[in-house]
């Protein structure tokens, strides 16, 4: 132990455990090997794995060194080079320098300096990167080195390393050819076992062959027998049906008078029914009536009826549960006595069969009175429900088979009673040794009880308390089975479903004691299916056996196995029972069939033999595709249905009138359906020797299956498809008749319906011999050849002889001429070959020599030869075939008329080319002149045999003359064919700057433009009137002006501006030619019909699918028979509203319902313009040249026009798909602001998409910075299917119409977009004009209002605004005005500020409304304006401004007010404060003034001070006048009162006032006129004051102290 633990291996790095898992493999390959050496540790084998790594890396280390190393020379040596150019450059400029300095060029000296200056740097450098390069060289030459030094240390490490290598390579070889020959041993062992099985197989199936026949002897047998009593059967049968239809006779007259009575039945019923309703709903009458007069005593009483009646209702219904509950418990009770007595009469049936009673012939009397009960109950006149009648049709139909779905459980289990009960009667043997009754009987009951048995120890079997383990006898254990039972294997083979089948086996006691033998049961899927008989025997002894039988009743087409339990005292055992259904069995008696050899002509035939040994009939066929895998593959016969066709005759043969045939047909229909579901889903696994899946091979083609068959000297015989029976044999020739030497195989398989058979594969070969003398060649082919051209070729004969022959060449007599074979005389060698040479001259008159050998028509030419050999009956016979044509070439016209061309236009004309021969032929045009051209490829080319070519010759005169010339076209072959050309050179009088435009690829919807110039080159004023005609010489053409005109074609995408006019000579004309490709018109209409299809048979598809599933839901839900006689009236109305909806359906759209600008014609444009690809077109626009001017004398005469004057100019559109499309607008490229006022603004969005598959970065042009149109948003990349949405905005300054374009562009095209607006003037009038608005006094906390009425004059809609000062921004003052306001004439009221004062409430006194707004043309506008004060003041005022969205002013009013507590008020006076208010609250009127208490007197009392100023002019005195107004506030609709005091008083002093008291009604105010005249005696400058107390009454009583001031002033106004 100790020496083993100190030599353990060191563990192997992570990266090498695959070492250590490799020598285990190798370690248990080679265990029963002899050592083929010393072992190889793990630490060895990873060591040599490292040493190879890190060699391979040293070793790539070096080819790398070397690769850089030379990689850096030739960068070197490049460099070099380049300072050696560099250099020579340098020398070069520098001799340029001094021969310029000699020159004295300064110019171009100093230009040379500065090259060389720039060469000089370019040198330096240039030489510093030589440096850099060569020091890396050397870097690298030295790495090199040590790595190469590195390299040569390890050279004994590496052989070393090379020689472990080869012996771990020879130890592997080693241990490859060990396992090998394992593998072999193994394989033979294998193939042994199979082949022991096989004839294991071979010796069962004649065991079971030999069976087989024994038993269709017997059945033969039996058959026998049993004829002979089935006619006296058929005599009974005959007389019994004769009875039965007299009682059907008689039953159906019963049934009548039964319907009879029945009918007359229902209609008493219905009267007493009827009866029975107008009863109950007279006593629910009465029964409410009752409750009715109950409430209302109830209610009269006092109690609450509704309470009353609810506890009444629920008393009743609780004493009917009572009742319900106690019907229950007596019909339970009544149950369960009869279960006791029943289970009683059972017990005591169990006891009476236990004791095994004599049978007497009365029990066959039982069972006709239990079949005469079931015939009364069928006889019984009750009437059908209309469920049995259609059971009973539906019987009829299907003559016997299970009834329909719609009868009831209850009634199906009846009717099979007694079926099984008829039988029973009607299966009685006509002679009493055939069937013994009483034993028949007496096990009939055995077999009842042993059933019963079975299933109560059930349970007791699974429980698994029957596993007891056998005893011991006599010190000897049992080892083997207990019972042996014979056959071993109860087997129900080719079994019919519908076919009852009995088989008996036996049990034999084979233990060492007494055994019991009890009847377990079966396994779970037999019980369904197998019953047994079984007898219990009781003990048996030793060897000991009994019989049982079981009876197999199918009722499904599939394989069955399972058990037979049997449980015995020394433990349970099992009896395997087995249900096979009817199989094929096919085989054949050999599957290679081998001719031998034969010689060529003969024909042989062997026969190969089909055998079925099973009981299923199937197709064959045979089919000779070699691609067919038979083990793979299941056959498809040609008709799908033949497989269940033979099935069902199969079956229909075996078992004649049996009512379950046709159901037993359709289940096995549906099975097979799902058989080949299920192998199509899954297809089978594909052989070893095949590699190709069955789903990718083809199948095979009548056509080319008789191709191969006929191309093959093995064919079939006529015997190719066909059926074979259960047990049938069939013989399929095979022939062979071989033609051509040689080794000949056929592979073939025969397929079969049956889809669990595989096809058989059959391998035929047979070997031909051919003559002594052959040619290698029986078909000369010369391929094609030409008339009057002479080919050869060699004709070898070979020999196959010992002997020296003479052979002779035969030519047929009609192509002597033209065919001959030399020399025509020869001797072949034995073993040898001779060659004779063949020479084919066609002539012309072949047709006319050998009409029989060559075929005008096709140039077809096929002639027999004959080889004539001495000695050999049968000629070599070989054939030379050609075709012949001829080498002709022809045109098309033959000659070329160009007309009239212009010098400045080439003309092309068209020539077909044709090949009239079967080969290809080259051409060329050879002395073409110059001033014409031939296309394609200059007039060279090749061709193809029956070719049209189309060649295009373009004429380009260079000169005003005729032209006339002749085109050689010269073929391979020199054969030379003439084209004849002619034409006329014109010169037209105007002159185009390009004939040809060739646009760019330019999207839908976008442009491109192009630039040309028209030009009259005559600079002379001479005009001359008369037109010009063609001319055929170089003359000059009259000078005169010209007019011209371009014509466009119809429906194209071009515009040319101008497109008319008039040209002076030495004139140029400018003429713009744009490209705007668009969808067509009727392109979209076609695409939005085609979308209204679809659209259409989508609503139809939905609205059938809709019928459909009502259709279907109709069909599930039952219908009741009073229900279904309305369905024939519901389904008549509800056809009706289905039919307009057809008519609408059927209507097909019309094109010209769709208008451009509708829903579907955008949907079509945008779809067509997503779909587009690419488009091209090439137009040829027309210039007519009018001859002259028009004439001087009558200027209304049109002028001539000459067509020879005309000039062409060519343009190339190609049109591609838009990658920008507008979205918005319906697709148009067109925004119109429409009429818009001066000033205002109005914005529009214009978006747009990128439907191509790249990102788009937009760019657009300038619009005009000083217009009113204006791009407010900035534009974007987009990505693919992303949009961007561009906003416009419109702002007239003028009223005029504006119109601008705007391009948006990427890099593939140019969108334009047209942006048009008319700015128009608004006239807006204000029913107030402007000024003052005096909402006069309201009381303070209340409100008044006035309305404005705005009217819009104008076409267009305006927009305004209503604008407060006292909201609005304050306007900038100056100081001075401010002060001016304050302080400044404050004393004249006329001088008051905009914004007066405010409500306290911070809420703005005046308000308007609605603040902004548009006004429709024609329409109007009520703008209220609003007066609310909170407190009493009498300088509110603010302004008011209405202005339009143009800033223009409408009106500007000055709002004024007052607020006074009470309804009476005065105004007027002087101003006794500065206009402001201050922000303090002002003191109250009680406040403000305190009681004079003396006069005792509460009324408020306010001071008014009026200044009267008397004018002096010219020593008269003016009496001055003022005005008080007395106002009485209309909120209460209460007049008021005033009056003055001491007014007396006042005359004195020169005042009088008027009036001086009076009312004033509500609403209203009075004047008080203060007059002032001075006395004689007045002095100037003196001052009159008085008071007087004004007394006002109306809600309250207010007294103004009214101080009146009067001077007379000597000043002027």
């Amino acid at each position: 132990m100790s020496d083993k633990g100190s030599h353990q291996e060191p563990p192997l790095p992570p990266d090498l455990d695959w070492l250590e898992q490799l020598s285990e493999e190798d370690d248990g390959d080679l265990v029963a090997v002899a050592d083929y050496g010393p072992k190889r540790s793990n630490d060895e084998t990873a060591r040599m794995f490292k040493l190879r790594r890190n060699l391979d890396q040293l070793d790539s280390l070096h080819r790398q060194k070397e690769h850089g190393v030379l990689k850096t020379r030739e960068e070197l040596k490049l460099c070099s080079e380049n300072v050696k150019s560099l250099e020579k450059q340098r020398d070069t400029l520098e001799e340029q320098i001094d021969q310029q300095k000699a020159a004295d060029n300064s110019v171009a000296v100093f230009r040379l300096r500065t090259q060389h200056k720039h060469l000089c740097q370019k040198l330096q450098s240039e030489e510093e990167l030589e440096g850099r390069i060569d020091t890396e060289l050397k870097l690298l030459k030295r790495e090199l080195n040590e790595l190469e030094v590195e390299l040569s240390r390890f050279s004994s490490l590496r052989q070393e390393l090379q020689e472990e290598e080869r012996l771990f390579q020879d130890l592997k070889v080693q241990k490859a050819a060990t396992r090998l020959r394992q593998e072999r041993d193994a394989s033979r062992n294998i193939q042994l076992k199979i082949q022991q099985l096989k004839d294991k197989q071979v010796t069962m199936k004649k065991k079971e062959e030999r069976e087989c026949l024994k038993e269709t002897e017997e059945h033969q047998a039996n058959r026998r027998i049993t004829d002979k009593y089935l006619k006296e059967t058929r005599k009974r049968l005959h007389q019994e049906e004769a009875e039965k239809e007299e009682q059907n006779r008689q039953l159906q007259e019963k049934r009548i008078q039964v319907v009879e009575s029945l009918k007359s039945n229902i209609a008493a019923t219905h009267e007493s029914l009827r009866i029975k309703q107008s009863r109950a709903k007279a006593n629910a009458q009465e029964k409410e009536q009752r409750e009715k007069l109950l409430r209302e005593s109830l209610d009269v009483q006092g109690i609450n009826s509704l309470r009353h009646m609810h506890q009444k209702k629920q008393l009743e219904t609780i004493k009917q549960q009572q009742e319900e509950f106690e019907e229950k418990q007596k019909s339970k009770k009544v149950i369960v006595e009869k279960n006791l007595q029943r289970e009683q009469l059972v017990k005591s049936r169990t006891r009476q069969q236990a004791k095994l009673p004599n049978i007497s012939g009365t029990d066959k009397l039982s069972s006709l009175r239990r079949v005469g009960d079931s015939l009364l109950h069928y006889l019984e006149p009750r009437p059908p429900s209309a469920r049995e009648e259609r059971a009973t049709a539906q019987l009829r139909d299907t003559c016997g088979l299970s009834s329909s779905d719609d009868e009831e459980p209850e009634e199906t289990m009846r009717q099979e009673e007694d079926q099984l009960s008829l039988t029973d009667s009607l299966a009685q043997p006509e002679c009493s040794g055939l069937w013994d009754e009483k034993y028949k009987k007496l096990l009939n009951e055995k077999t009842t009880l042993v059933q019963t048995e079975v299933k109560q120890e059930e349970a007791v079997m699974t429980s698994g308390k029957l596993n007891v383990p056998a005893k011991p006898v006599h010190g000897k254990k049992w080892k083997g089975p207990l019972f042996i039972s014979k056959p071993e294997v109860i087997l129900f083979k080719d079994f019919e479903v519908g076919k009852t089948y009995k088989k008996k086996f036996v049990l034999t006691n084979t233990s060492y004691t007494k055994n019991h033998c009890k009847l377990l049961g079966l396994s779970a899927q037999l019980k369904d299916f197998i019953t047994i008989n079984f007898k219990p025997a009781g003990s048996l002894s030793v060897g000991m056996s009994c019989e049982m039988q079981a009876v197999f009743q199918p009722m499904l087409n599939e394989d069955l196995e399972g058990d037979l339990h049997f449980s015995t005292a020394a433990g349970p055992f099992f009896v395997p029972v087995r249900c096979t259904i009817k199989k094929c069995e096919l085989e054949v008696d050999s599957q290679l069939v081998d001719f031998g050899s034969h010689v060529v002509g003969q024909t042989i035939s062997r026969t190969i033999t089909l055998t079925n040994k099973g009981a299923l009939a199937t197709l064959f066929s045979l089919d000779t595709s070699t691609w067919l895998s038979p083990e793979s593959h299941h056959v498809q016969m040609p008709s799908p249905v033949s497989a269940p066709t033979c099935q069902e005759t199969s079956s229909q043969k075996t078992k004649c009138g049996s009512q379950k045939s046709s159901g037993e047909i359709r289940t096995k229909q549906e099975r097979q359906k799902l058989c080949e579901a299920a192998q199509q889903e899954k297809p089978g696994e594909v052989s070893e020797g095949s590699a190709v899946s069955p789903e990718v091979i083809p199948e095979a083609t009548d056509a080319e299956l008789k191709l191969d068959e006929d191309t093959s000297d093995i064919s079939l015989g006529n015997v190719r498809e066909g059926e074979i029976g259960i047990f049938e044999s069939i013989k399929l020739e095979v022939v062979f008749a071989p033609t051509v030497p040689g080794e000949a195989t056929l592979d073939f398989h025969i397929k079969f319906s049956d889809q669990s058979s595989k096809p058989i594969p059959i391998h035929v070969r047979g070997n031909a011999v051919s003559i002594p003398v052959w040619v290698d060649r029986p078909t000369v082919d010369l391929k094609i050849c030409m008339f009057d051209r002479l080919y050869q070729d060699t004709v070898a004969v070979h020999s196959r002889a010992s002997a020296a022959l003479k052979v002779t060449f035969d030519v047929c007599p009609e192509m002597r001429k033209h065919m001959k074979l030399l020399p025509k005389t020869g001797f072949i060698q034995a073993q040898s070959s001779f060659n004779a040479q063949l020479k084919f001259l066609p002539r012309l008159s072949l047709s006319k020599d050998a009409p029989k050998y060559f075929d005008s028509d096709t140039g077809v030419l096929e002639v027999p030869m004959t080889v004539q050999v001495a000695g050999q009956v049968q000629p070599v016979h070989f054939t030379v075939q050609a075709v012949v044509t001829c080498t002709d070439l022809r045109f098309e016209p033959t000659e070329v008329d160009f007309g009239y061309c212009s010098v400045f236009h080439s003309v092309r004309s068209r020539v077909r080319l044709s090949n009239l021969s079967l080969l290809p032929q080259e051409f060329g045009f050879l002395g073409v002149p110059e001033f014409i051209e031939v296309q394609p490829n200059d007039g060279f080319g090749t061709l193809l045999p029956q070719e049209t070519l189309d060649l295009d010759l373009i004429l380009s005169a260079n000169e005003a003359r005729e032209y006339n010339f002749q085109l050689t076209c010269k073929t391979e072959i020199n054969r030379d064919f003439l084209l004849s050309c002619r034409a006329v050179g014109v010169r037209p009088p105007l002159e185009l700057s390009h004939s040809l435009i060739q646009f760019r690829a330019t999207a839908l919807c976008g442009n491109s433009q192009a630039i040309i110039y028209l030009t009259n080159p005559h600079a002379n004023r001479n005009q001359s009137k008369q037109p010009v005609t063609p001319v055929v010489r170089d003359v000059t053409t009259p000078e005169r002006p010209r007019l011209f005109s371009f014509t466009l074609p119809k429906d194209s995408d071009i515009s040319i501006t101008p497109a008319a006019g008039r040209l002076l000579p030495g004139q140029r004309c400018k003429v713009q030619v744009t490209f705007r490709p668009r969808l067509l018109e009727q392109d979209i209409r076609e695409e939005a019909l085609r979308v209204l299809q679809r659209a259409k048979l989508l609503r139809q598809k939905e609205l059938e699918m809709k019928r459909l599933t009502e259709q279907e839901t109709k069909k599930e839900i039952p219908v009741e028979s009073a229900k279904g006689k309305k369905s024939p009236a519901n389904r008549k109305h509800s056809k009706k509203p289905d039919e307009p909806k057809r008519d609408q359906q059927s209507e097909s759209p019309n094109p010209l319902d769709i208008q451009p600008g509708s829903e579907h014609y955008e949907q079509a444009r945008a779809s067509l313009l997503c779909s587009v690809t690419q488009r091209w077109s090439d137009f040829i626009v027309p210039c007519f040249v009018s001859d002259g001017d028009q004439p001087d004398d009558d200027r209304q005469a049109p002028p001539t026009w000459s067509a020879f004057n005309t000039l062409y100019l060519k343009l190339q559109c190609p049109a591609v798909r838009p990658s920008l499309v507008v979205i918005s607008n319906n697709g148009h490229s067109v925004i119109d602001f429409h009429q818009v006022a001066v000033g205002q603004r109005v914005l529009k969005k214009f978006t747009v998409q990128n439907i191509s598959n790249e990102p788009l970065d937009l760019r657009t042009s300038l619009l005009d910075i000083h217009g009113p149109i204006s791009l407010l948003n900035a534009l974007r990349c987009i990505r693919p299917g992303g949009k961007h949405t561009l906003l416009f905005a419109f702002s007239p300054e003028q009223e005029k119409t504006y119109c601008e374009t705007l391009d948006i562009c990427d890099h593939k095209m140019s969108l334009e977009v047209t942006l048009r607006g008319e700015g128009v003037v608004p006239d807006v009038t204000s029913s107030h004009p402007g000024g003052l608005l005096d909402f006069g006094c309201v009381l303070e906390k209340e409100s008044t209002s006035q309305v404005v009425k705005l009217h819009n004059n104008s076409a267009v809609e305006v927009g305004f605004r209503v604008l407060l000062a006292s909201l609005s921004p304050p306007r900038p003052q100056s100081a001075a005005e401010i002060v001016a306001v304050m302080l400044g004439d404050y004393t004249d009221s006329e001088v008051r500020p905009i914004v007066g004062t405010q409500n306290y409430s911070g809420q703005s006194v005046f308000s308007a409304g609605p603040v902004k707004g548009n006004i429709a043309p024609g329409q109007s506008q009520d703008i209220t304006v609003t007066f609310q004060p909170d407190h009493q003041s009498v300088k509110y005022s603010d302004e008011l401004t209405i202005h339009l969205m143009n800033k223009t002013e409408v009106c500007v009013m000055d709002l004024k007010g007052a607020a006074s507590s009470n309804n009476m008020y005065l105004h007027g006076g002087d101003v006794l404060n500065v206009p402001f208010e201050p922000l303090l609250l002002p003191l109250t009127p009680s406040q403000a003034q305190p009681k004079d208490e003396s006069e005792g007197s509460s009324e408020p009392r306010f001071t008014v001070l009026v200044t009267l100023r008397a004018r002096c002019s010219g020593g008269a005195i003016t009496p001055a006048v003022r005005e008080l107004q007395v106002g009485c506030i209309s909120s209460n609709k209460k007049s008021g009162e005033f009056y003055l005091d001491n007014v007396a008083s006042l005359q004195q002093q020169g005042f009088s006032i008027e009036p001086s008291k009076g009312t004033v009604e509500a609403g209203h105010t009075r004047t008080i006129k203060v007059t002032w005249i001075p006395h004689s005696g007045h002095k100037p400058y003196e001052v009159v004051q008085t008071c007087v107390p004004l007394t006002v009454k109306g809600d309250e009583k207010q007294v103004y102290r009214v101080t009146l001031m009067a001077f007379v002033s000597h000043t002027a106004d």
